[in-house]
C-alpha cells in the first residue's frame, strides 16, 4: 500500500470532497463490473467516470482512484520505537458499498496474476498512486524512488508486510501511464496492462522455444 504517499497526500486536498468523490466512484465500480465484458473495459469505463465527476481534472480524478481502489479501509501499523499496533484509518466508503466494491474490484490485471479470488485487487491503488504522483511531478520523475521507499517503509512499519516486486512493477506501469497523461490527456489506463501482459507473453513463448 501506499501509505507514506496516503498520508502526506490526502491532508493537502479538500477531504469532504476527496470521501465524497471515493463513495461514488466505488458505486460504480460495482456497476462496471456488472456491465463490462472485459477486465480492460472495466478498468477504462472506471477511470473514464471518475474523469467525468471530477470535471476532467487528472490529479483529482488519479487521487480520488487511489483512494477508491484500495481494498482496505485501514492499515495496521507497528511504531517503530514502542512497538504499539494500531490501524490507521484511510478515506473510503461507507462499509457497505466499501465491501461491495471490493467485490467487484478488478482483479486479474496481468496475465500472471494470482487465480485466486483476491487476484490483484491491490495493485491498482499502486497504479493510480504512482501515476498521481508521476503527473504531478514538475521537473523529473520520483516515482521509483518513492515506490521503492513505500515498499521498505511498508517492511520496516506494516504489519506482515514485505518487499513486493509485483507492486515495484505496477508503480512502473503507473508512472509511464502518469507520465503520458501530461502528453496526451486522452490515453487510457488499459493500454499499460496490456503491454505489460503482452510482453510477459512474448518473453514466454520464445522461452518455450
Amino acid at each position: 500500500m501506499i501509505i507514506q504517499f496516503l498520508i502526506v497526500t490526502s491532508s493537502n486536498f479538500s477531504q469532504s470532497k476527496l470521501q465524497k468523490n471515493v463513495e461514488i466512484i466505488s458505486t460504480y465500480i460495482i456497476e462496471a463490473n456488472k456491465n463490462s465484458k472485459t477486465v480492460y473495459e472495466q478498468l477504462d469505463s472506471i477511470y473514464s467516470f471518475a474523469l467525468r465527476i471530477n470535471n476532467f481534472d487528472i490529479s483529482e480524478t488519479l487521487l480520488s482512484l487511489t483512494f477508491a481502489t484500495i481494498p482496505y479501509n485501514s492499515i495496521p501499523i507497528t511504531t517503530p520505537l514502542l512497538k504499539i499496533n494500531i490501524n490507521y484509518p484511510i478515506i473510503s466508503a461507507d462499509e457497505e458499498i466499501f465491501q461491495k466494491k471490493n467485490k467487484y474490484l478488478p482483479k486479474y490485471l496481468f496475465i500472471d496474476s494470482p487465480q485466486t479470488d483476491f487476484g490483484d485487487k491491490d495493485k491498482l491503488a499502486h497504479f493510480f498512486g504512482s501515476a498521481f504522483v508521476r503527473y504531478n511531478s514538475l521537473f523529473f520523475d520520483l516515482t521509483p524512488l518513492i515506490g521503492y521507499f513505500v515498499e521498505v517503509f511498508e517492511e520496516s512499519f506494516v504489519m506482515n508486510a514485505s518487499i513486493d516486486e509485483r507492486d515495484l512493477i505496477v508503480n512502473k506501469l503507473g508512472s509511464k501511464f502518469g507520465g503520458e497523461l501530461i502528453q496526451d490527456k486522452n490515453q487510457m489506463p488499459s493500454k499499460q496492462f496490456l503491454f505489460y501482459s503482452f510482453n510477459k507473453l512474448m518473453i514466454t513463448t520464445c522461452l518455450a522455444f
